[in-house]
């Protein structure tokens, strides 16, 4: 991790982010105070395979939401 003034951050951008890419991390100030920082961006997110698939993995609901919403209101919340 590194800082670079905004000027310099200007005028450097695309050396910036080929040390972003290999990983790196750069702070960007104004007047030495830290305004943003570079860092790599995440891969991207696995999809679900599917809808099913995912709700398989939770237990089945055992009451409806209504019947949930009554006992709840019926416990004084």
């Amino acid at each position: 991790m590194h800082t670079m003034n905004l000027a310099d951050a200007k005028a450097r951008l695309s050396k910036i982010l080929n040390e972003v890419e290999a990983g790196e991390e750069v702070i960007i100030t104004r007047h030495g105070i830290p305004i943003a920082r570079v860092v790599p961006a995440r891969g991207p997110r696995k999809p679900l395979q599917s809808l099913a698939t995912f709700r398989a993995q939770f237990p089945p609901v055992r009451q409806s939401n209504v019947e949930l919403i009554r006992a709840l209101r019926g416990e004084g919340y």
